[in-house]
């Protein structure tokens, strides 16, 4: 079950509160005793790994695209 902390209380021991977020726990945060917000730890980022689609681009790739192209981003 997550810690329910208001929002003044929140405010100060924010530093204490991301410290146990970082360390796992989910804290929900409230407005008027009512769930506002969620502070949770983020995920450890995987590695990208270069080269996982398949297909190359060709020539036309590289062409400068149609006016009517242009047209259409530049609305």
């Amino acid at each position: 079950m997550p810690a329910i902390v208001n929002v003044h209380q929140a405010k100060t021991q924010l530093s204490r509160l991301l410290k146990r977020a970082h360390e796992g726990e989910e804290i929900v945060l409230a407005k008027a005793g009512k769930p506002y917000a969620r502070l949770v730890p983020l995920e450890e980022a995987q590695p990208r790994v270069p080269g996982i689609a398949d297909g190359r681009v060709d020539k036309a790739f590289f062409e400068p695209l149609p006016e009517s192209e242009l047209k259409a981003w530049n609305q």
